[in-house]
């Protein structure tokens, strides 16, 4: 699929809001049971969002945890038959066109390579390459993502591809990867953001802007479903939390969906207006991204 023809990046070109649901595909080894089960409430979940006409990405090892492999499962759950798209999308699809596999250096290189070629062949909306967390599991095939991309281009210079940016670390430096001749991407996602780091955000912007950057940007929102000491920390591991702002606000009796939606809010005041949604499981996730959107 070449870039003009991509439905994602048509939908981000376009004004107005847009939510995405970020979605984990089943753990790698669970037990025919449960392993059954977590199956079909992906099914269901990936055949609705679609119908929705909702941009579902599919993580790639997300926090650690070995997971069936997407391109697989979504061959598994969405080649069957064609998924009714609404408008703003073909009739014929078949659900591929709205999904965009992560895909982290954390594997060979000829694994990532093997990747892209099959991604192009569904007909992916886009693969997000990242490079993975260096503190555990295999180790990199390249230094960074973009190295990675600049790789996957050459080979399959018809796939989109989209990149990742941390507003939370130094925004400048950030933007100014964004902004390099080497970044290789069609679009940024960026690392989960909330209210409580609203101005991490409009500095991030603010350069983006002041580079004559023209990616659009994809912010990442969390659902945090309880205010529990022991979660937040280990969620701590992977992206800042605001753990004390977060426990005020569910002791005021605001629920799991009000404060994400406070984030989508205050995101969209200051013109960030497409995100994904981070935490949504393949049971409710589409009837509570039903209330945020």
């Amino acid at each position: 699929m070449t870039a003009g023809a991509s439905p994602f990046l048509q939908r981000l070109a376009q004004p107005g809001p847009m939510v995405a649901v970020e979605l984990r595909p089943p753990r790698s080894g669970l037990d025919s049971r449960g392993g059954m089960d977590v199956w079909i409430d992906m099914h269901h979940a990936l055949q609705r969002l679609v119908r929705q006409g909702t941009f579902i990405l599919l993580t790639d090892g997300a926090v650690g945890d070995h997971e069936e492999e997407s391109l697989a499962h979504l061959a598994a759950n969405l080649g069957a038959e064609p998924v009714p798209v609404p408008a703003g999308g073909s009739s014929a699809s078949d659900g591929f066109d709205h999904v965009l596999p992560f895909l982290t250096c954390k594997h060979s290189l000829t694994y990532c390579r093997l990747f892209a070629r099959r991604a192009a062949d569904l007909g992916v909306a886009a693969v997000t390459v990242v490079g993975g967390d260096r503190s555990s599991g295999a180790p990199r095939c390249a230094p960074h993502g973009q190295d990675l991309r600049r790789i996957l281009r050459a080979d399959q210079p018809g796939l989109v591809l989209g990149g990742w940016a941390n507003p939370h670390r130094d925004p400048v430096e950030q933007a100014r990867f964004v902004a390099g001749e080497g970044f290789a991407a069609e679009y940024v996602l960026t690392q989960v953001v909330s209210h409580h780091s609203l101005a991490q955000v409009e500095r991030f912007q603010s350069e983006l802007a002041r580079r004559g950057v023209a990616l659009p940007v994809v912010y990442g929102v969390f659902l945090y479903r309880s205010a529990n000491s022991r979660t937040l920390k280990q969620l701590e591991r992977f992206f800042p939390v605001p753990s004390a702002e977060v426990a005020r606000e569910f002791d005021a009796g605001a629920s799991s969906v009000e404060i994400c939606a406070r984030t989508i809010r205050a995101l969209r005041s200051v013109g960030a207006d497409k995100v994904y949604v981070s935490n949504l499981g393949p049971r409710d996730g589409p009837a509570l991204l039903e209330r945020l959107a």
